[in-house]
């Protein structure tokens, strides 16, 4: 791979979508132009982030751009793991059996539930009152 050149991919988790390319080089990551250190500022969500790059052993071999907008914090973090297995499967297809036995090539369809009416939310329903 040349400098110019990259790997992508889309990664999806609740309402959050995330475009991730992989660059040869010394391993930061940018999340919207920021670190991720700084977008992402609660461990669980780095480590999630992190995880496809330490299930790889490719941390610090790859400088990681990611676009992401849509849903909250947990979901972006989910998106961009998401993103990033499917760009290091695309890279390498040695690295495919390793990321789908962790599960991280597989999008997780969980999604809110609709309200339905006469309902308070999707399920809760209103206090009965027998008389």
């Amino acid at each position: 791979m040349s400098e110019e050149s990259y790997v992508w991919g889309t990664g999806r988790r609740k309402c959050a979508i995330a475009q991730a390319k992989l660059f040869p080089g010394k391993g930061e990551i940018m999340v919207n132009d920021k670190p991720y250190e700084e977008a992402f500022p609660r461990i669980e969500h780095r480590h999630a982030i992190e995880h496809p790059l330490q299930v790889t052993n490719t941390m610090g071999k790859f400088r990681v751009i990611v676009k992401v907008n849509g849903g909250g914090r947990s979901g972006q973090a989910g998106a961009i793991r998401h993103g990033i297995a499917r760009a290091l499967a695309k890279e390498n297809e040695l690295f495919k059996p390793m990321l789908r036995k962790e599960g991280l090539l597989t999008r997780d369809p969980r999604i809110k539930e609709r309200k339905k009416y006469g309902l308070k939310r999707a399920r809760k329903a209103p206090q009965y009152t027998k008389r």
